[in-house]
């Protein structure tokens, strides 16, 4: 059964500093799942404290370093930090990692940055076979929020994963993003179900919660459940208010 995971980089970020609180708060609010971006920038004991004393589980983090997997020389360094990132998953007990592919590089054809980042994630997978981590690779829009960003096409990120044909890589489908770009989820997930690995939310225009803006996310959310996602559904948004108040519009919104 599908679950909104909450974002506590995002979410319950004005009700408190304290990072590892902000899994109490989750809980309170009435989520099992929480996800965040980077690992190495937070008390890792804290969090894994916070986690186990809640029962809350992780639904996903950011595989380390940001790298530019369109750049083969960039590769040896991501693969080296996922390895420590796949072992922090499995410490926290969530088996989803998230990656972004880089800038688009100016002056490189297109096809050669496409081929690179295909070798990345097909590396990236003999890191994590058997470990039960995998790899979720996120395309970004470049017309709002990462303009100079290489995958902006959710199509171009379920390719990939189809070619590297390893149960280890798939993606993060992020609808906002995705709409924001123009492309319909219905079309752009179709029959490769399996390969999406995590999805976020966010309504536009604002990147704010759903029922903030005008996205049919639950029309959308409907459609892939129906189609037997069974994953998290990050809620990665910016809440207009307080998160309380972002939540009941979003509950509403969606009927969650």
């Amino acid at each position: 059964m599908m679950g909104y995971s909450a974002c506590i980089e995002m979410l319950f970020v004005p009700e408190t500093d304290d990072f590892a609180q902000r899994i109490h708060l989750a809980k309170a609010a009435g989520f099992d799942l929480v996800e965040f971006w980077m690992w190495s920038n937070k008390d890792l004991d804290a969090v894994e404290r916070a986690l186990q004393d809640t029962g809350v589980k992780l639904a996903g983090i950011v595989a380390e370093p940001f790298a530019e997997l369109t750049r083969t020389g960039d590769h040896d360094r991501f693969l080296a930090g996922l390895e420590q990132s796949r072992d922090v998953a499995l410490r926290l007990g969530t088996t989803v990692l998230i990656c972004q592919s880089g800038p688009l590089l100016a002056g490189v054809d297109r096809a050669r940055q496409h081929e690179a980042l295909t070798l990345a994630m097909a590396r990236s997978a003999d890191v994590l076979k058997g470990s039960g981590v995998r790899l979720a690779l996120e395309p970004l829009n470049d017309r709002v929020d990462h303009p100079g960003y290489y995958l902006t096409r959710a199509t171009e990120g379920l390719d990939i994963a189809d070619a590297v044909n390893r149960p280890e890589i798939g993606i993060t489908y992020d609808m906002y993003h995705s709409m924001v770009m123009g492309e319909d989820p219905q079309q752009v997930v179709a029959d490769r179900l399996d390969r999406i690995f995590h999805v976020h939310i966010a309504d536009h225009p604002g990147r704010n919660e759903p029922g903030s803006g005008g996205l049919p996310l639950k029309q959308h959310l409907a459609w892939l459940e129906g189609q037997g996602y069974a994953g998290a559904v990050g809620l990665e948004f910016r809440p207009t208010g307080t998160t309380a108040d972002a939540l009941r519009v979003m509950r509403g919104s969606l009927g969650a």
